[in-house]
């Protein structure tokens, strides 16, 4: 298979790509043209018009998948903060595939080697050694990085459930569309009051929403290590910022994180609130999840 055949297969099977560690650190503009494409979308909003249904979809599609990346993707597929069932863990992998952020065993991969090396040279997002760009959403727009290094999701391989999701990661944004458009045209046929249909559901819950959640959950890799205050001394430049951790549900006491990464709760202490923590602890009165690891460290006299 040539090269060029390659890159266009792998827009629809992620495993196309094998790692090759000699490939040059830079933007593949061809592989990129899908994320750069999402961008346009949102003009779509002046042929599909506005309405308050459509705007409460847009809030309702952000949050769910921005829950779903902060408790599933980040805090247990990449750190396992907590336990869960396969059911479970298989609803939320898809829906945050939905997100187009990748499937969950790349994204695991690439964050379990960001903490490893967090803020050095081999850290391939971090603004203190690449520039604020390249961290904040060029690096995973590189061929070099965009393969799933298996080596580092070993213990999620043995799930094939999970493998098909993050092979086959334009599935789930397929699906989720659908199931919008759907959402649409039975309101509009059942509750025409509310003025909306499956296109207008589709451009504000799907592609509105998306890119939104896009430039928020970047803003931890990039802003996170740039902007904001050091409860405690670690060996990376992590900051705690209180506007990003409303912003991405939790996410923003990324301080708080590098030093206590097995945590479920980031926001440690009193006013951190963490809205995807109060979720989980939800969840597991329901028994979907358990063994939520809690505790947290005491705050250092100096802060």
């Amino acid at each position: 298979m040539s090269g060029a055949l390659k890159l266009v297969v792998s827009w629809f099977d992620s495993h196309a790509l094998k790692v090759d560690e000699n490939i040059e650190e830079k933007v593949d503009w061809f592989r990129a043209l899908p994320f750069i494409m999402m961008h346009f979308t949102p003009l779509l909003i002046f042929f599909c018009g506005f309405s308050s249904a459509a705007l409460i979809v847009c809030f309702v599609s952000y949050f769910i998948r921005m829950f779903t990346i902060t408790a599933f993707y980040h805090r247990y597929f990449s750190h396992k903060a907590f336990k869960t069932n396969r059911v479970v863990h298989t609803i939320f992998a898809f829906l945050g595939s939905s997100t187009t952020q990748r499937g969950p065993l790349w994204w695991a991969a690439h964050h379990r080697k960001h903490h490893s090396r967090s803020d050095t040279e081999e850290d391939v997002h971090s603004p203190v050694t690449r520039s604020f760009l390249f961290s904040h959403m060029g690096w995973f727009l590189t061929r070099k990085h965009f393969p799933t290094d298996t080596r580092h999701v070993k213990d999620w391989m043995k799930f094939p459930e999970l493998v098909f999701i993050n092979r086959f990661d334009v599935f789930s944004p397929a699906l989720y569309i659908l199931a919008l458009y759907g959402l649409g045209e039975f309101m509009a046929a059942y509750a025409p009051g509310l003025g909306t249909n499956g296109f207008q559901l589709v451009v504000w819950g799907f592609f509105v929403s998306t890119v939104i959640l896009y430039h928020a959950t970047f803003t931890i890799n990039s802003l996170a290590h740039r902007w904001g205050s050091r409860t405690f001394e670690t060996n990376d430049d992590s900051r705690n910022n209180r506007f990003l951790a409303i912003l991405t549900l939790g996410e923003g006491w990324h301080n708080n994180h590098h030093h206590y990464p097995s945590s479920v709760r980031q926001g440690f202490y009193k006013g951190e609130w963490d809205i995807s923590y109060s979720i989980l602890r939800v969840m597991r009165c329901f028994g979907l999840v358990k063994d939520m690891k809690e505790k947290v460290p005491d705050r250092p006299k100096s802060s």
